[in-house]
This record gives structure tokens, C-alpha cells and sequence, in this order.
């Protein structure tokens, strides 16, 4: 069975890409805002990796990313960070509440699934 993706951006066009890069390997969901996710979160089965954004229009920024990582539900689900925020604040918010890696927008796909193919050989995560 495929390892699930939950990948939450605003941007249906990020969330196609995903869908569509991913999708090979991966059984990928996709949802546009933070509740949609914790809704999500709440009443499927957990995914094996979340993808997030931390600029989503229903809440502010970094806080469901903040939320992820410090649950005691979710806290221990690899969390990538695709960000349109400035670099270097991405790279510090993201080592702060514990992601795996961090992409800035716009992101190589490319990178991505090498990363991910990456975690699935070692299947141990490291933060960066």
C-alpha cells in the first residue's frame, strides 16, 4: 500500500502539482486551508507525511504548522514546510517547530521527491 501525503496549500495550483508529481508513489491529499486539514486530520486515518504551507487563509501564519508539531497526535508525522515567506525567517520558523525540510516557493517538484525518496530509503527522518 502507498505511504499517504496530506498536502495543505491555498493554491490549487500547488495542490495540482503535488497531486500530479506525487501521485505516482504516493497516495496524495490535498486540501486548501487548515481547517479543511485538522477536519481532515480528526476523522481519516493519519497520513505517513504532511506538506503545508505556512501562509493559509483561515488562520494566521504559522499556526498550523505550530499546531502539527506540537501535538501529541500529530507532532510525530514528518512535516515539510512549502513557503512563500522570506527564506531565511522559513529556514528559522521551520527548524523551530521541527521540520523535516523546508522548500521555498517557487520549489523544484524535482527536489521534492528526491527528498522523499530519500526518507523512504533511510525511513528515519532527521530534521535538517
Amino acid at each position: 500500500m502507498k505511504k499517504q501525503i496530506l498536502a495543505i496549500d491555498d493554491s490549487k495550483a500547488i495542490r495540482y502539482l503535488l497531486q500530479t508529481v506525487l501521485g505516482k508513489n504516493y497516495q496524495v491529499v490535498t486540501v486548501p486551508d487548515g481547517y479543511s486539514a485538522m477536519y481532515y486530520l480528526a476523522n481519516r486515518e493519519l497520513p505517513d507525511i504532511i506538506i503545508a504551507d505556512p501562509q493559509l487563509p483561515d488562520m494566521e501564519e504559522w499556526e498550523l504548522i505550530s499546531q502539527l508539531s506540537t501535538s501529541g497526535l500529530y507532532g510525530e508525522i514528518p512535516l515539510i514546510v512549502l513557503s512563500g515567506l522570506n527564506a531565511a525567517e522559513t529556514e528559522a520558523k521551520s527548524l523551530q517547530y521541527g521540520a523535516v525540510k523546508y522548500f521555498s516557493k517557487p520549489f523544484n517538484p524535482v527536489d521534492l521527491v528526491s527528498f522523499l525518496e530519500t526518507m523512504a530509503k533511510n525511513d528515519s527522518v532527521k530534521a535538517q
